[in-house]
């Protein structure tokens, strides 16, 4: 098993695999601000510009994991940005977790209620499950710790407040649009959720992320 694990962390840690995952995450990321581009005219024609930060969810939550593997890739020495990494760890868990499970769930929603699905729709679920995984499997690696994961879930759960409070969540199809309340407890559950799964799988790897550490020492 040890060795196992071991091939494993081996794998994962691979300057290559890291790579890989930073571009593809970053590409991702590129083409996730592009596809809210209707919606963040929108609200910069409509709405005061500080909102904009909020619009685009999944984007966001991909260009903090993105962000977390350079700091994989080079370990920042000062103690300030490794303060931000943890941050931005944290960050990267809870709302990859989150906005990952949110769009399938509301895809699917919609499908349930008569829209059909399309090879956009798989498309789409298929990478923000990606997006959820990922961040798990790499919890073992990170450095944050309660602090910082209590910040991520506090400025999820404030993203929230903004969506649902102004009105600039994520579009909806029609169908779900006379359920929005539902959408909404859903959402701010789910934020609670991604927390509780993020402080999880980050006790059960603390012996993992020890040795990681010791390792690097």
């Amino acid at each position: 098993m040890r060795s196992f694990l071991w091939y494993c962390k081996q794998f994962l840690l691979n300057r290559l695999i890291l790579w890989a995952l930073f571009i593809s995450n970053g590409l991702g990321t590129i083409y996730g601000y592009y596809w809210y581009k209707a919606q963040l005219i929108d609200t910069l024609n409509h709405q005061p510009i500080w909102q904009v930060i909020f619009v685009p969810d999944s984007p966001t939550a991909s260009l903090f994991f993105t962000l977390a593997v350079w700091f994989l890739l080079f370990p920042p020495t000062s103690k300030l940005w490794r303060g931000v990494r943890k941050v931005i760890e944290a960050l990267a868990v809870v709302t990859s977790v989150k906005y990952g499970i949110w769009a399938i769930a509301m895809i699917l929603a919609s499908s349930a209620l008569g829209d059909p699905l399309e090879w956009q729709h798989w498309m789409l679920m298929s990478s923000h499950l990606t997006m959820a995984v990922e961040a798990l499997i790499y919890v073992p690696f990170f450095t944050f710790g309660l602090a910082s994961l209590v910040i991520a879930g506090l400025w999820t759960l404030l993203n929230d407040t903004m969506d649902y409070t102004f009105g600039i969540y994520p579009y909806l199809s029609g169908r779900l649009t006379p359920y929005l309340t539902n959408v909404r407890n859903f959402t701010f559950s789910l934020t609670i959720v991604s927390f509780l799964m993020g402080w999880i799988t980050y006790l059960a790897a603390r012996p993992r992320r020890s040795v990681h550490r010791t390792n690097r020492e």
